[in-house]
């Protein structure tokens, strides 16, 4: 998540307080992105599915494998590709799928902290029962449930609009995953890296590798955006605020009116710090994190 204070935010605002004690204000993603996310992922799905089976259908068509063990494979497929493509994404893009990287939209945790893969799992899992699982049986209630009923469809059917429409009465656009996961869909801000910081900020202090070890990315991005909202309100506050909690955690003195460059001076040790560890292939997500 890369927050940033350079401009309010023109939709719905989620606000989230950062480890620092930063309030941090975020633009919730409309329904129209969420939906049309959602439909890019499942064409995905879709390409991905086929591409899958296609060997096994051209074996069947030569009759070197028979039709049920093709029948049986799709079902398979479709399952684990529908099951671990929204999860292995947002585990691997930080909260995006494809089709929210296309939306620009992305999905955080709820109180500010870096999204777990707890959290990711849950929102995911819970697809099943919200669209999945209803598809199924409105779609194909023999294959689902053999000897289903004709009103099963009828149910299905409103089960998905009950579950579909559920963002529309929540103030943060929220689905049935979004709320057992703890987590929020908001609009991704441009990530623009502060290249100047770490050029003016060069020998300002001087930090040592424990120091810089206590944090990870996700604060790096956290003071990203405390630096990137100059001349917003609040801003100078928010500066003091933050350097006063990471003096405090690193246990450093700090001189009347010298914030600005020392955030700006950690920010390019920190960032210096964790490019470096990265190229070792050592990624530290946040400060929870173990080296």
């Amino acid at each position: 998540m890369s927050p940033s204070l350079a401009a309010e935010p023109a939709g719905r605002a989620h606000e989230v307080v950062t480890p620092e004690g930063v309030p941090l204000r975020l633009e919730v993603a409309a329904a129209g992105d969420r939906v049309g996310a959602l439909l890019l992922d499942l064409l995905f799905i879709a390409l991905l599915t086929a591409g899958l089976l296609l060997p096994l259908v051209a074996l069947a068509m030569v009759s070197v494998v028979g039709v049920d063990l093709v029948l049986a494979a799709a079902v398979l497929a479709v399952f684990l590709v529908r099951t671990f493509y929204f999860v292995w994404f947002e585990l691997a893009w930080q909260g995006q799928t494809p089709g929210k990287r296309r939306l620009g939209i992305r999905a955080v945790d709820a109180q500010g902290g870096p999204l777990s893969a707890e959290a990711i799992l849950a929102r995911n899992l819970t697809r099943e029962l919200e669209l999945f699982l209803p598809m199924i049986a409105l779609f194909a209630p023999g294959a689902a449930f053999p000897g289903a009923p004709g009103w099963l469809a009828l149910l299905s059917l409103g089960w998905m609009l009950a579950f579909g429409f559920l963002p529309l009465f929540n103030r943060d656009r929220l689905r049935v995953g979004d709320l057992v996961a703890g987590t929020v869909v908001i609009r991704a801000p441009a990530a623009v890296l502060l290249e100047d910081l770490s050029i003016r900020a060069r020998a300002a202090h001087e930090f040592t590798e424990a120091q810089l070890d206590v944090y990870g990315v996700f604060e790096l991005q956290v003071l990203e955006g405390v630096l990137r909202g100059a001349g917003q309100p609040g801003h100078d506050e928010a500066v003091r605020t933050v350097a006063e909690k990471i003096r405090e955690k690193l246990g450093v003195e700090g001189a009347a009116g010298d914030d600005q460059a020392f955030l700006e001076a950690f920010y390019a040790a920190l960032r210096g710090r964790l490019e470096k560890r990265l190229l070792f292939g050592r990624r530290r997500r946040s400060k929870h994190d173990r080296l």
